[in-house]
């Protein structure tokens, strides 16, 4: 009785091009039996999501968060005394109306789960009639920000569900925070990437100055990347594992240790903070 011998080899798809021209490929699995070659497996991470735009292949990559979360608005820092004594420099954040479940997204709809929130309430003229429309699908107020809570599963959320943040956190938690930083305008490299300065006398003619900024005939050009004077600030940041150290439900504010993004009345979103073993798998 003879064996057949099968070899399993390793093939690239073209999916075609992205928005910048550039080719874009899937990795797959084939078993080889000598006569009929099939697909075995075909390896794309669960978090890319392949859509179309402008007729080119383009891949979008979401991440999983460790839950939802909500949106709140930078009121202040301030300082706060613990029970034994200990001052502790917290951010005061405050929730205007909103929170409020906008849309539920599920794999058979959008081949993904997400849920979309609302948040802060503002008049119908201060919004487009697309935007109005599609808060109106499901009764919900008109809401100036709108973002979306990548989730595992998403039972148990139903649309114009309002969220309560001491329901989802409590005192004590982890959270991650992102915002928009503060924008500093355009910066040199000393206050912007922290270079030091040259010689402010002795006849020296480099003071605040960058510098070189590559070779000449090698490689006759700059590096990508060049830490360069430019704009400073003004982009979204994350500071992730900030502690909840208070939450008062009687002011309406939760008090967070550390400093976040932004200045007073930014915009916030905390979630859950990403701890991977724990709240989000290693793979």
């Amino acid at each position: 009785m003879s064996i057949p011998s099968v070899s399993i080899w390793r093939a690239t798809i073209p999916i075609g091009h992205n928005a910048h021209n550039h080719p874009l490929s899937l990795k797959c699995s084939f078993i080889n039996n000598g006569s009929n070659p099939f697909l075995l497996q075909l390896h794309r991470p669960d978090h890319l999501k392949l859509c179309s735009r402008k007729g080119k292949g383009m891949v979008v990559r979401m991440g999983y968060e460790a839950g939802v979360g909500v949106m709140g608005t930078k009121l202040g820092m301030m300082s706060y005394f613990e029970p034994d004594g200990k001052v502790v420099p917290v951010t005061v954040v405050g929730f205007k109306e909103g929170n409020v479940v906008t849309q539920v997204k599920t794999e058979a709809t959008d081949g993904y789960n997400a849920v979309q929130l609302g948040y802060r309430r503002v008049r119908d003229r201060k919004l487009t009639k697309p935007e109005l429309g599609h808060l109106q699908k499901v009764d919900a107020i008109p809401m100036r920000h709108l973002q979306e809570f990548r989730l595992v599963s998403v039972d148990g959320f139903e649309p114009n569900q309002r969220l309560v943040f001491d329901e989802i956190f409590k005192e004590g938690d982890l959270v991650d925070v992102a915002g928009t930083t503060i924008g500093k305008g355009f910066q040199g490299g000393i206050k912007r990437h922290n270079f030091k300065r040259g010689p402010m006398t002795h006849g020296s003619k480099s003071h605040r100055a960058l510098g070189s900024i590559g070779a000449g005939t090698t490689p006759g050009r700059v590096y990508k990347g060049k830490k360069m004077p430019g704009r400073m600030g003004g982009t979204k940041t994350k500071i992730r594992k900030l502690k909840i150290v208070k939450v008062d439900n009687d002011l309406n504010v939760v008090m967070i240790k550390g400093a976040v993004p932004g200045k007073p009345g930014n915009l916030l979103r905390i979630t859950p903070a990403k701890i991977v073993g724990k709240n989000i798998p290693k793979n």
